[in-house]
Formats: C-alpha cells, sequence, structure tokens
C-alpha cells in the first residue's frame, strides 16, 4: 500500500494538461476513440488512486482491450508514447517537445510502395539514405499528406531542375504547398496543371529577364501568387519588370519583394505604381532640400522619407511651407528632424499647412503684436510682447469679443495703476458680465472720462527677418 497518495476529492480537484501541439498536430487527424485514450491515458498518469490495469481502462472506455492496445500503438508510431511492455501492457508517455528529435516507429509494411515509386524517381541517379526516407515519413505523418501527393511532388522538383535535388528542397515544396491546404495527389494535379497554363507568361518574363532555362518550381508558385494571390494581371507584371530592369540587375526574389510592396499598399495597376513612383522621387527631393536646410546629411534617405516627409505630407502640409519651416528652424538652433518634427506639430494644431495659410496668420499675429505693443507704449511698459500678452489680446479679441475701441478705453483706466494689465483685464470681465459692446456704453459704465483714444490701423506689408523670427516665436509658444 502506497505510503502517500491523493485523494479522490484532490484528484477530481485537480486538472490534465495537454499540449497545444496535441491539439493542432494530432487530435484533427486521428480516431476519435484513439484520442479518447491518449486523454484518459494522459490523465491516469497523474493519478495513483485508480486501477489504470488494461482491464478497468477499457471497461472504464467501453472499448474492448485489443482496441486499447491498439490506440496505444497508433501512439506509438506517432511517437507520443512508448509501449514498454505488451503483456501485461504498459505504456510510457513521451513529452511532446521530445517528439521532434525522436526517431519514429512505423510499420516495415506502411510505406513500402511509397519507397519503392520514390527510388524510381531518381532513376539511378543517387540513391535514397534511410535518413531522408525517415524525414519523408516525418513529414507525411506531421502534415497527414497523401503518399502519392508527396510523390507527384517529387517527381516534378526532379523533372524541373537542371541539378540533382536533395530532400531539403522537395521537402521545403511540399511544406509550403501542405501549409497551403494542398494535401491530396488530386490537389497537387491541379497545382501542377495551373502551373502549365501559366508557362506561356513565364516565358515572357524569361525572355526579358533573359534566363535560358525551364522555370524552377518556387518561380512558378511566385507567378501563381502575383497573378492569384495578389490580384496583379501580366501586363503590370511585365511593366514593372521592364522598369526596373533598367534600374539594375532583376531577379525573381528581388521582384516578388517589389510586388509584395506594391501590393501591401494596394497599387494594382501600372498608373497607379508610375504615379506613386514619380511622387516618391519628388518626396526624396524634398528630403534632401529639407536636410539641407537644417544642415543634415543622409547618404540613405529611405528613412527620413519615411519617418518624416511622408508623414508631414499626408498631413496634408504644403512642401513650399516645410521648406519654409525648415528654415526657420535652421536660423533657431533646431537641427535635428526631431526638432523639425515638433514645429510641424505646431503649425498643424494651428491649421495652418500651405505658405498662404501661413502668411495669412503671419500677418494676423503681426498685427496683434503690433496693437498690443501700442498697448504696452501706453502704459509705459518697456518690454517685447510675451506669451501672456498675446493670450489676454486673445481673450479679449476672440473669445469675449470686445471691440479694439472699448480695449484701448480700458487701456485709459488703467494709467496709473500698479499692475495694469490684470487692470485692464479686471475691467475688460465687467464689461463682458453686463453685455457692453459699444464705446459709449463702456463710457457711460465709468465715471472716468476718457483722455485718449488710440486707433489700430494695420494694413498688409511686408515683414522683416526680425518679425518672421518673432512670428515663429509666438508659434513655439504653442504645446504640442
Amino acid at each position: 500500500m502506497a505510503f502517500c497518495k491523493y485523494s479522490t476529492e484532490f484528484i477530481a480537484n485537480s486538472k490534465t494538461e495537454i499540449d497545444n501541439i496535441f491539439l493542432s498536430d494530432y487530435l484533427p487527424f486521428a480516431q476519435p476513440q484513439f484520442v479518447v485514450v491518449y486523454i484518459y491515458g494522459l490523465y491516469l498518469c497523474g493519478s495513483t488512486s485508480f486501477d489504470n490495469s488494461l482491464e478497468n481502462v477499457a471497461k472504464t472506455l467501453n472499448m474492448s482491450e485489443e482496441d486499447v492496445v491498439g490506440a496505444f500503438e497508433f501512439w506509438e508510431e506517432q511517437g507520443l508514447v512508448k509501449v514498454l511492455r505488451a503483456d501485461p501492457i504498459q505504456v510510457t508517455y513521451i513529452p511532446l517537445k521530445n517528439v521532434f528529435t525522436a526517431n519514429k516507429l512505423f510499420k516495415p509494411d506502411k510505406y513500402e510502395t511509397f519507397n519503392m515509386h520514390a527510388q524510381e524517381i531518381f532513376q539511378g541517379k543517387r540513391a535514397i539514405s534511410k535518413t531522408e526516407y525517415s524525414e519523408y515519413y516525418d513529414f507525411l505523418e506531421r502534415y497527414h499528406v497523401e503518399q502519392e501527393a508527396l510523390l507527384m511532388i517529387m517527381q516534378y522538383c526532379v523533372s524541373t531542375k537542371q541539378k540533382p535535388v536533395g530532400y531539403s528542397y522537395i521537402l521545403t515544396v511540399a511544406r509550403n504547398w501542405a501549409n497551403e491546404g494542398i494535401t491530396t495527389a488530386s490537389q497537387v494535379e491541379e497545382r501542377l496543371h495551373s502551373f502549365e497554363e501559366k508557362d506561356p507568361n513565364l516565358n515572357e518574363i524569361f525572355a526579358i529577364l533573359g534566363i535560358k532555362r525551364s522555370p524552377y518550381v518556387e518561380e512558378r508558385a511566385l507567378l501563381n501568387k502575383w497573378l492569384n494571390d495578389f490580384g496583379f494581371n501580366m501586363e503590370v507584371i511585365l511593366h514593372i519588370i521592364k522598369t526596373y530592369k533598367k534600374k539594375g540587375r532583376l531577379n525573381f526574389e528581388k521582384l516578388d519583394k517589389i510586388l509584395t510592396k506594391y501590393f501591401e499598399m494596394k497599387l494594382l495597376s501600372s498608373k497607379e505604381i508610375d504615379d506613386f513612383e514619380k511622387g516618391k522621387e519628388e518626396l526624396y527631393s524634398l528630403a534632401t532640400q529639407i536636410n539641407k536646410s537644417i544642415g543634415l546629411y543622409y547618404e540613405n534617405l529611405e528613412a527620413v522619407v519615411e519617418n518624416y516627409i511622408l508623414k508631414w505630407i499626408n498631413m496634408g502640409f504644403e512642401k513650399a511651407l516645410l521648406l519654409e519651416i525648415a528654415s526657420y528652424c535652421f536660423k533657431n538652433s533646431i537641427r535635428t528632424l526631431e526638432g523639425m518634427d515638433k514645429t510641424v506639430g505646431k503649425f498643424y494644431k494651428l491649421g495652418l499647412l500651405s505658405l498662404s495659410a501661413f502668411n495669412q496668420y503671419m500677418n494676423q499675429v503681426l498685427a496683434d503684436d503690433s496693437k498690443i505693443k501700442g498697448i504696452l507704449d501706453r502704459l509705459g511698459i518697456e518690454r517685447n510682447v510675451s506669451t501672456y500678452d498675446r493670450t489676454n489680446f486673445k481673450i479679449w479679441t476672440e473669445e469675449w469679443k470686445l471691440p479694439l475701441d472699448v480695449i484701448d478705453y480700458a487701456v485709459s483706466l488703467s494709467k496709473g495703476k500698479d499692475n495694469p494689465i490684470k487692470y485692464i483685464s479686471r475691467v475688460l470681465a465687467d464689461y463682458r458680465d453686463k453685455g457692453i459692446k459699444t464705446l459709449d456704453e463702456a463710457k457711460s459704465n465709468s465715471p472716468i472720462e476718457e483722455k485718449s483714444a488710440v486707433k489700430s490701423n494695420f494694413s498688409g506689408r511686408s515683414y522683416s527677418k526680425d518679425e518672421i523670427n518673432a512670428l515663429f516665436q509666438s508659434i513655439d509658444e504653442i504645446e504640442v
């Protein structure tokens, strides 16, 4: 009798873990009763409280003892268990992580016909080794591919390659097709037939590329992907080949990367692709100009275009404005693309995307600064216009919607006060609360007579470099 053992309640509340590999690679392809035996046996492995004899297992699962033994023999063939003894039967479960590195046991007659036909395919050019056969068996078992299907793939690979084909190449093709769901002989036949239909297209491609041999399996597969999966037509594919052939050496691998890029960008017609490439050249040119403006040099502009230029253009910025921003960044010691990106963000927040919008905004800022400077001068405050001043002026005019003559009157009332700007805000806030909108209303509300009035006259004019810097300074004060 065991010194220690689990209680029935403890076992009932425990869990039996099943590897995901079993659920994905074995369960879908095994007979239901085989799966039941494997899982129940796994459950018994973690328990010492139950009678797990063959007789009791068969009775519990309502199966014959022969069926239970047959199930374990199947799993032994798959490499998941090992039958240590036949009478009485004793089974050991093998961790699935070890299954892929262990040699599986296969019934001698299971692959007898496959072995004979497989060797015939090589027509005496080389012999198939025991290791190679084992790799084929493992592939057939793991991917659940029909033997005839693999033989057809082997025949195709051997016939299309000019040099002797190794089993690694054959299995690579077979795995790729199996992953696409091609596991039966009829499906392989259908794929090969589709390849034959595309041979004239491949011949045309080979002629342009200057390739003088029969197409390889992977080349046929790529063309099939371009036409069927990606949706390109031959006209577009040939157009791309001719375009890139002029730029240098081109092979199928490089062509596949190019077509994949266009497919991911949803560019499927020759016009869409040509328009993109033309625009891309302009983006690279703009990147060069911007880098030059802020004092940078990048040998490879691809990252600059993808991370910055394309982003700014997609935000809606006009190229001319981006160059102006770059010039400003250089003058103000902003010598990185990250720094310029922050400045661009401030413009975007203001809705300034074109040079004309920028000029309009600049005129407005300079006009407001001129008015604010006039207020400061009248109050005897000798300093430059600050962010605080601009914020106050914006509140007075845009949020409270008070006219300039009312603001000027409030300025006249604030002269001699300890904090005149603060006093102006209080007076104007009082006007706002009382609904005062005209100068006459303001005068009638205040016992202080107006001593002077300042009229703000501003018209469009050209601006100096100092004024431009003042404007950009105001923009820099915006947080993004």
